[in-house]
């Protein structure tokens, strides 16, 4: 059974990372060089090397078992695309929200975006380099969500992470389906 899956979040968090790390076939991603007209546009911190950004998707898929495929579509992270999203969400059963600990009012806009939709996510904070800026708690009380919302932490570089937070975002979309069914 295919499902579609959304990876999206604000500029620089991951998304493009995320689907790379676990796509078993070598992901579409239509990155393009950041220049000088991107500069006080795309902000990717202080601390970041970024030199492309995304600029309509990034696609890859992973196989869970024998009866599951996950399609896997990143969102562009600027505020500029943010007109591709309502159509890159069609279908999807669930998002996985990437957040930067550093810069959380980055992540407003997808978290809004979701709730508005309706549609199942999660937050996956990447870790980067092992280390968070803020704790699970206080993340969360920034970003405003309730207990409803699973909030995970998980590195975008690492595989068996990516795994272990889609599976997450898997079964919040299962839940939700079983739910709606037994209404």
């Amino acid at each position: 059974m295919p499902v579609k899956i959304l990876i999206a979040g604000g500029f620089g968090v991951g998304k493009t990372t995320t689907v790379g790390a676990i796509s078993e076939i070598a992901p579409l991603t239509t990155e393009a060089s950041m220049t000088s007209a991107g500069i006080g546009v795309d902000d990717p911190g202080v601390q970041s090397a970024k030199s492309t950004t995304t600029v309509a998707m990034d696609f890859g898929c992973v196989t869970i078992d024998r009866s599951l495929k996950l399609y896997l579509f990143g969102t562009p992270g600027q505020a500029r695309f943010g007109f591709m999203w309502e159509d890159l969400a069609r279908g999807a059963l669930g998002a996985l929200v990437v957040v930067d600990s550093a810069r959380l009012a980055d992540c407003h806009p997808a978290i809004d975006f979701f709730e508005r939709a309706g549609l199942p996510f999660v937050v996956g904070v990447n870790a980067f380099d092992g280390r968070l800026a803020h704790d699970v708690g206080a993340i969360r009380w920034a970003l405003a969500i309730g207990d409803h919302v699973p909030l995970v932490r998980f590195d975008a570089r690492e595989r068996l992470s990516v795994r272990d937070a889609l599976l997450v975002v898997l079964d919040r979309a299962l839940d939700r389906s079983t739910r709606e069914r037994g209404a």
